[in-house]
């Protein structure tokens, strides 16, 4: 029987950053579903489907098949059979994601290769639904919140540091209004699962985070 952990939380709370960490640690597989909507977003732009072609979308989606693995240390996506590692982080590429992600049977088609994976294999898996929708048995739930004060900080840092030029308030209130849209959406909003383990890393490091999730799992 595999074993998985799974993170939920809001944008910006740093779930890929600890998913990943927690995930070498224990020598889990770290299940990116970000890239899974990315490997099929890539699937639909090479079969020359529209982002706004629904009914297509929805048909195309059934013969994708999408996986993770891991190789030297390095996660790949495999789309059909192909590492699409270098081929998922384009602009279009990211705008197709936005556009097929609301699209009810992409991701059940996702959810269902994303449950595949965690069939045989041990994984941390973050995301939105994942403790309530996509691993509901996991041995393991969390949910990670930080205020959006200290999401908004975080962020504004990250994008100083890359010489982009913001405003605090504006992306405490782009993090407030992507709250609402996360929580309020018809399909798997964002909400704690009734038996995940709530961890405000507010006031926390990004190690004392993962060591808590460590020993909780452990525990």
């Amino acid at each position: 029987m595999s074993k998985q952990i799974a993170i939920d939380g809001p944008a910006g709370a740093g779930k890929s950053t600890i998913a990943k960490k927690v995930a070498k640690e224990l020598g889990f597989i770290y299940v990116d579903t970000g890239a899974m909507y990315r490997a099929m977003a890539l699937y639909m732009i090479k079969e020359g489907v529209g982002g706004n072609e629904r009914e297509k979308i929805a048909e195309t989606c059934t013969s994708a098949d999408i996986t993770i693995k891991h190789e030297n240390g390095e996660q790949i996506v495999l789309l059909n059979g192909e590492n699409v590692n270098g081929l998922i982080r384009t602009e279009e590429v990211g705008n197709m994601a936005s556009a097929i992600s609301t699209i009810g049977i992409v991701r059940e088609k996702l959810v269902e290769l994303q449950q595949k994976l965690a069939e045989t294999t041990d994984v941390v898996m973050d995301g939105r639904d994942i403790g309530t929708v996509v691993l509901p048995k996991a041995s393991l739930k969390i949910y990670l919140t930080a205020s959006s004060k200290v999401r908004a900080d975080r962020r504004f840092k990250e994008l100083s540091a890359k010489g982009v030029k913001c405003n605090i308030d504006e992306i405490e209130k782009d993090i407030i209004d992507r709250d609402y849209r996360d929580m309020h959406r018809d399909i798997s909003p964002l909400k704690q699962a009734e038996d995940a383990v709530l961890i405000d890393s507010s006031e926390l490091t990004i190690d004392e985070v993962a060591e808590k999730i460590i020993s909780l799992y452990k525990g």
